[in-house]
């Protein structure tokens, strides 16, 4: 199967046993500040997960496109992706082991067509500090499956990684590994998990595609080493215990939280351990060899970080973030870049972005109708980046050979440190690419090098006086009550802007603290000082008044004929939760579908005499203006 009759598949497997089908979440998480990017299925689903109810109801099933840019320097090899999509389903408080384990392997067997001998499972060992006991339930379910298509369901203790890695497979289908590999919570192990958390074990199908083991990985092979032959492809957690102060109770009602990767179970599905191979990135590697006349076998590395990358940053340009200097655009930009640079290696310097994104869009804009609808928008903005970025390329390969005297031999600068500052700084050549070029050309780092570079960049940050002045800590939380409250203020912002600016202001992100909150929407100039005070008075009106906030669940279409707001790019399922702010009789001030968390009534917003105030007012990126503000 390809991945696109996977991820089709498996919607339509779920939603036949009664699940709801519930969009994707934005790649830039709506009232989540902890995070940068939407970086697994199950994280939109937390609220839910921790006890709040889903409009929906207590079965819910997608597939969910997610970023982490922390694994951007492992892409190259033949697993790693910056992007990737989740197929996902969840019971909450709903079907429980049985259900779960059985539809997963009917779906991964009869769906799927993978060779049930080439499955291995891991479960739980339990914790004997914490009274947790082994999950005997989910492997004595498995065990009756491996038996039913007459293979040995033989069990192993594998332990930890300290003490139990190095005994191997023993012959062994279903294996047991302790908290660190097959427990859940959101900071980790058992012992991580935070009082009042829930957290659970889990079981893991991993896919064998019999390559021979690599001992630079240890002496011998395991479902979870790192030596290629194994391939996770899907996990089921089971939350059924909360943390307490003298340990962990049972929950009354356990929730399922299943997580499998599209493009790993595709990989699995055609038998190849090469993830870009699969229907979703092939058919961009096979455009990078018509353009650059070479082959992929010949320069996998650099058609892998391009194919990976541009997919990357077409998403996120679909969710509406253009690169820039800040937060998720420069993450944006760094994935741009990344993929331009290594264009260039293959001798493709010409405008290719135009050529790679119908591509990209292509191979989605069926499943996912919003990159066909944004494709031209998207192609402009990236091929704007590209053409600046091409210049400093240029100019920076160019001051690169002559700072590290690449053709002469006589260095320009005294140091590396100095040489690598001096194209960042006068260039705009990035750290990270100067890096990955002396690595190219095996040019050796000196071990001072950053040192010097940061001694550089601390002088220059205090000739230009922008050492941090002003900039609000971090301490961010979920619902601390000072957040609650700026979140609260942040609806009221929204409502403001677009009775001063028009109704052209749509949402294009937000980020809450405890300490400010920032919004960003959409607005072609720059925001004058009267606009914003106008604003400002708007809002400090609705404190006074101590409107009542109050929440129901609408139909979603019902929701938008009351006039509710949603935010930029948001997809929503047939119901939806929406925040009103007003008095009783008259007319709302704001009505916004959101998830919460916020106050009951605008006037504590005023508490001890604080206000709103608009601390700063600037562009964001193309077409899309950023507000700072706070309570004082």
């Amino acid at each position: 199967m390809t991945a696109q009759e996977i991820r089709r598949a498996y919607l339509k497997f779920f939603k036949e046993r009664g699940h709801a089908v519930i969009p994707r979440a934005l790649l830039v998480p709506q009232d989540d500040p902890t995070t940068l990017f939407t970086g697994s299925g199950m994280q939109p689903l937390i609220p839910y997960l921790l006890g709040e109810t889903h409009p929906a109801g207590t079965r819910l099933v997608n597939s969910q496109t997610c970023l982490r840019a922390q694994d951007i320097e492992e892409v190259g090899d033949n697993r790693h992706t910056t992007f990737f999509e989740m197929l996902g389903n969840w019971s909450l408080g709903d079907y429980y082991k049985k259900e779960e384990i059985n539809w997963l392997f009917e779906f991964l067997v009869n769906v799927v067509g993978l060779d049930p001998k080439k499955l291995y499972v891991t479960c739980y060992l339990g914790n004997q500090e914490f009274n947790i006991p082994k999950d005997t339930e989910a492997a004595g379910i498995w065990s009756e499956l491996f038996k039913s298509k007459k293979i040995d369901p033989v069990q192993v203790e594998i332990g930890s990684e300290a003490d139990g890695y190095a005994k191997g497979m023993r012959d062994g289908r279903i294996f047991f590994y302790d908290g660190s590999k097959n427990w859940w919570s959101r900071a980790g192990g058992e012992s991580q998990t935070p009082t009042g958390d829930p957290g659970g074990p889990d079981t893991e199908v991993f896919y064998d595609f019999g390559t021979a083991h690599n001992p630079e990985f240890g002496e011998n092979c395991q479902p979870n080493c790192d030596c290629g032959r194994f391939l996770e492809i899907a996990n089921s957690v089971f939350m059924a215990y909360k943390r307490t102060d003298s340990g962990f109770e049972p929950l009354a009602k356990p929730n399922v939280d299943f997580g499998g990767g599209l493009e790993r179970m595709a990989a699995a599905s055609i038998d190849n351990p090469d993830v870009f191979k699969i229907s979703l990135l092939w058919p961009i590697v096979q455009k990078l060899e018509e353009l650059s006349g070479k082959n992929y076998d010949s320069h996998t590395n650099d058609m892998r970080i391009i194919a990976d990358h541009l997919r990357g940053a077409v998403f996120l340009a679909v969710d509406g973030v253009a690169p820039s200097n800040k937060e998720q655009g420069y993450v944006a930009r760094r994935l741009m870049r990344r993929a331009i640079l290594k264009a260039f290696n293959l001798g493709i310097e010409q405008d290719f972005i135009e050529q790679i994104v119908p591509v990209i869009a292509g191979v989605y804009e069926e499943d996912y109708p919003e990159v066909a609808q944004k494709k031209k928008e998207v192609i402009e903005s990236l091929v704007r980046e590209e053409r600046i970025f091409r210049q400093t390329l240029r100019k920076g390969l160019k001051e690169f050979e002559r700072l590290f005297a690449v053709k002469s031999q006589k260095p320009k600068v005294k140091s590396q440190g100095q040489a690598i500052f001096e194209l960042y700084d006068t260039y705009g050549f990035p750290v990270e690419l100067t890096l990955e070029e002396l690595f190219r050309r095996d040019i050796e780092l000196e071990s001072a090098w950053k040192e010097e570079f940061e001694s550089l960049m601390r002088e220059q940050r205090e000739r230009s006086q922008t050492a941090g002045k002003g900039v609000y800590k971090g301490g961010l939380t979920d619902h601390s009550e000072e957040t609650k409250k700026l979140h609260t203020a942040t609806h009221l912002m929204y409502e403001a802007l677009r009775r001063v600016l028009g109704d052209h202001v749509i949402q294009r992100g937000s980020n809450v603290n405890a300490e400010r909150t920032r919004f960003d929407f959409s607005h072609s100039e720059k925001v004058t000082r009267q606009q914003l005070d106008q604003v400002e008075k708007i809002v400090n009106e609705q404190i006074e008044k101590d409107l009542k906030v109050q929440w129901h669940e609408y139909p979603t279409d019902e929701a938008f004929k009351l006039g509710a707001k949603g935010a930029f790019g948001d997809k929503y399922g047939d119901k939806v939760k929406v925040y009103i702010m007003g008095q009783n009789g008259e007319k709302p001030f704001s009505i916004e579908i959101c998830g919460g968390p916020h106050v009951e009534h605008t006037g504590q917003l005023g508490e001890d005499g604080k206000i709103f105030k608009i601390k700063k007012e600037e562009a964001s990126s193309a077409g899309v203006r950023r507000i700072k503000a706070i309570l004082v």
